[in-house]
């Protein structure tokens, strides 16, 4: 995909924020923990990177239920599978 660097610094930020506000709620992670997971997770790619936003294929809980879970969250947490509505309020 395209993006123009106003549209993909927009998506990264939102999914920075959705990511750190599961792992506050989900994990523990005080708000500068969280938001440093989010940047880790989330790094800027530069416009000229082959696969630019590759990461947002996937939503920001999904990523965050790996790192918190594991691979098996969906099994042995299902009630995770989908985000909670308070994750869905976030947008």
């Amino acid at each position: 995909m395209a993006w123009s660097e106003e549209e993909y610094v927009g998506y990264l930020q939102g999914e920075r924020r959705c990511y750190a506000w599961v792992m506050r709620r989900y994990g523990g992670l005080t708000p500068d923990q969280a938001w440093q997971a989010a940047v880790e997770r989330y790094p800027y790619e530069p416009s000229d990177e082959p696969y630019r936003g590759l990461l947002f294929h996937d939503e920001a809980w999904h990523w965050a239920m790996l790192a918190l879970y594991g691979a098996r969250y969906t099994v042995e947490h299902p009630e995770l599978i989908e985000p909670s509505a308070e994750y869905r309020a976030l947008d």
